[in-house]
C-alpha cells in the first residue's frame, strides 16, 4: 500500500522537527501533547508539566495537528518544542507522530496530556510512579477511579459503557478508555501498531494489554473544558466512531494476544515473570483479546 497525504505530511513534519531540534538528544521523559486550535489553553498545558519527576528531566512536544489559529506560537511561548503538520490529520496520526519523534530523540518514557486543559499535567509524576518503580509497563489515567467535572450525563454513561466493552474484550478490567492521561515505557509504542485516525487512546490501551504489556490504572481528574471547543462532535457521533475504533483495534489485536498466550504457555507452566526496567526477560500476562 502507497502513502497517502498523511503519512507525506507526517514525514515532512517529522524532518522539520528533526532539522530544528535534532534528535537523540531528549530529556529520558518526553511528554507528548497533540494539539488542534487550542491557543487559548496549550500554553498553560505545556508550562504545567513538572520539569522533573522523580529526578527525571522532561521535555514537552506540542504536535500541532494543522491548527488554524496561534496554536504552535502559544506552544512554544509554554516552553514546548512544536512539531507542526501542514494540514489536519487526525488527533491519532499527530499521536503517532509525537511517540515517533520521543522514539528518536532517545526517551525512555512518554505520558500523554490532552491540550486543552481538561487533564492536569500536575498529575503526571502519579501516572508515571508504577512505571518508573517497576511496577507497571502502562499506566492510564482514570476518572471514574478519581474524579470527573463534566455535567454531561451522556457523555458520563458513555465512559461506563465503553469501559465495559473493552473489559469484555480484553479480558480484563478498564474503568476508563478514553483518558488523556496516561504514561509507559516508549517500547509500548515500538510495539503496538497504531493505524487509528481518532480515538487513539483506546487502541493503544487494547494493544498493550493484548501484546502483554502489564496495564495499571491511576485515579484522575478529568476537569470541564475552561476554553475552546471541543473536536470531538456530538455524542452520538463520537460514541460511533469510538466505539468503531475499539472493536477495530480489539479484530486487528486479538492474533497478538493468541500468539503471546500460545508462546506463554509452550515455555512455561506458570508464573508472573515481566520486563524490569532496563532489562528483564518477559511481560506478566494481563488479560486476553
Amino acid at each position: 500500500m502507497g502513502l497517502g497525504p498523511t503519512d507525506f505530511a507526517s514525514q515532512r513534519a517529522f524532518a522539520a522537527f528533526v532539522d530544528e531540534y535534532g534528535a537523540g538528544s531528549a530529556a529520558p521523559v518526553v511528554v507528548v501533547i497533540p494539539a488542534y486550535n487550542e491557543e487559548e489553553c496549550v500554553a498553560a498545558v505545556a508550562a504545567g508539566v513538572p520539569k522533573m519527576v522523580s529526578g527525571l528531566e522532561t521535555e514537552v512536544i506540542v504536535v500541532d495537528d494543522g491548527s488554524g489559529d496561534e496554536t504552535s506560537a502559544q506552544a512554544r511561548a509554554g516552553g514546548a518544542l512544536v512539531c507542526r503538520l501542514e494540514h489536519n490529520c487526525g488527533q491519532g496520526a499527530a499521536f503517532r507522530l509525537g511517540y515517533r519523534l520521543a522514539v528518536a530523540r532517545g526517551a525512555r518514557y512518554i505520558a500523554t496530556v490532552d491540550a486543552d486543559g481538561q487533564s492536569d499535567p500536575a498529575e503526571i509524576p502519579a501516572l508515571l510512579e508504577p512505571v518508573l518503580s517497576g511496577r507497571a509497563d502502562f499506566a492510564n489515567g482514570s476518572r471514574r477511579l478519581g474524579t470527573s467535572e463534566t455535567r454531561d450525563r451522556v457523555r458520563k454513561v458513555g465512559v461506563v459503557v465503553f469501559a465495559t466493552l473493552v473489559s469484555v474484550l480484553v479480558r480484563r478490567r478498564i474503568t476508563d478508555p478514553a483518558n488523556g492521561l496516561r504514561a509507559f515505557r516508549s517500547e509500548v509504542v515500538e510495539t503496538v501498531p497504531l493505524r487509528q485516525s481518532q480515538y487513539q487512546s483506546s487502541e493503544l490501551l487494547i494493544g498493550a494489554v493484548a501484546h502483554g504489556f502489564h496495564v495499571v490504572e491511576v485515579p484522575v481528574v478529568v476537569r470541564e473544558r475552561r476554553a475552546g471547543t471541543t473536536k470531538k462532535g456530538g455524542n452520538l457521533v463520537y460514541g460511533m466512531g469510538f466505539g468503531r475504533a475499539v472493536l477495530i483495534t480489539w479484530w486487528t489485536q486479538r492474533g497478538a494476544a493468541r500468539r503471546r498466550w500460545r508462546s506463554a504457555a509452550s515455555s512455561q507452566s506458570g508464573g508472573s515473570l515481566r520486563r524490569e526496567p532496563g532489562g528483564g526477560t518477559a511481560r506478566r500476562p494481563t488479560g486476553d483479546c
